[in-house]
């Protein structure tokens, strides 16, 4: 059985059913024992010790008491605040700073004091950056909090009446304020098909403008309107390199909040071999051989994708017979 990739946390229980009532979240929100993942503007707190692998910074209820105030149902009705599930019989909570300007300096005390972090460095950083160095249960917690607020951000009016909306549901739905439209808007997710198109020995890889220095990955590509995601898988490889593929089998998926995606993994075998690159979507697309891919050491000619992606995943599975 394939492990979970990063951003996905098994062990993590939601609660659906409690974010319906309002006093048992009120409840959670003062309790001493429930925690709280800071977000600001997209990014994390994150704390590093003498020059160590970063941390998660997750805040108790009491230490941010000056910050919640009394106001904990307007903050709760406003998305700020927003319930994420239970872990260890602790609730845990997004809290979005974004409206603050200096948020470390509203943290530094008493909350950050509180947490015994005070002398280390702590920054918000983005989770793309630092998410392969954190424990992977903690990186899952940073990104659902990041992808909660995100959306939050995102739907402060209704779509139909452009009335403003309130958070309901413990902040996993928006209710549009206008009584004559009441319009009820939920969290979206993108899914998005991403592929190793394989030929024996070889494997089509692709990069794209945007991409670090020297980096190659697998294609992927959103998933349309009335399409299945084999279909999708087959689209987006002939649209991007003209290769035709035949059998698409899935491997897994993965969580990827940058800013609300669903990444849909797959492996497929190529029909065909002669690369037609569509440039408005690539830089370049080749083949790799697979002995290439093992031995070669990355640099800025050729890299691999970064280790926190599913696209790593597909490729190092591949190469490993996985």
């Amino acid at each position: 059985m394939r492990g979970s990739n990063f951003y996905s946390h098994p062990g993590f229980e939601r609660a659906g059913l409690r974010r319906r009532d309002t006093a048992w979240i009120v409840e959670r929100v003062v309790d001493p024992g429930s925690l709280f993942v800071p977000v600001w503007r997209n990014q994390n707190l994150v704390v590093e010790l003498d020059g160590g692998e970063p941390q998660a910074v997750v805040l108790a209820s009491a230490s941010i008491t000056s910050i919640l105030g009394a106001r904990v149902e307007e903050r709760l009705g406003s998305g700020d605040v927003v319930f994420l599930g239970v872990i260890e019989e602790r609730a845990h909570f997004a809290l979005d700073l974004s409206p603050v300007e200096t948020p470390l300096e509203t943290l530094h005390s008493p909350a950050v004091a509180a947490s015994g972090i005070g002398a280390a460095t702590v920054r918000f950083a983005d989770l793309r950056q630092v998410g392969p160095r954190i424990d992977r249960r903690e990186g899952a917690l940073l990104a659902l909090a990041r992808a909660m607020t995100f959306w939050h951000s995102r739907h402060r009016y209704c779509g139909l009446c452009g009335s403003p909306t309130r958070s309901e549901e413990a902040g996993h739905m928006r209710r549009c304020t206008n009584p004559d439209c009441n319009t009820m808007h939920f969290p979206r997710t993108d899914p998005a098909v991403i592929m190793l198109v394989t030929h024996g020995e070889r494997a089509l890889l692709g990069r794209s403008r945007n991409f670090a220095p020297g980096m190659y990955s697998t294609l992927a590509g959103f998933v349309e309107p009335g399409e299945s995601l084999e279909d999708a898988v087959a689209r987006e490889v002939r649209e991007e390199t003209g290769i035709e593929v035949g059998a698409v089998r899935y491997h897994s998926s993965q969580p990827w909040p940058f800013p609300a995606n669903i990444m849909l993994g797959f492996h497929a075998e190529a029909l065909t071999t002669e690369i037609t690159v569509d440039y408005g979507e690539l830089e370049d697309a080749r083949w790799c051989e697979r002995d290439w891919l093992l031995t070669h050491v990355d640099d800025d000619s050729f890299r691999m994708p970064r280790l926190d992606s599913i696209a790593r995943r597909l490729i190092e599975d591949w190469l490993h017979g996985r």
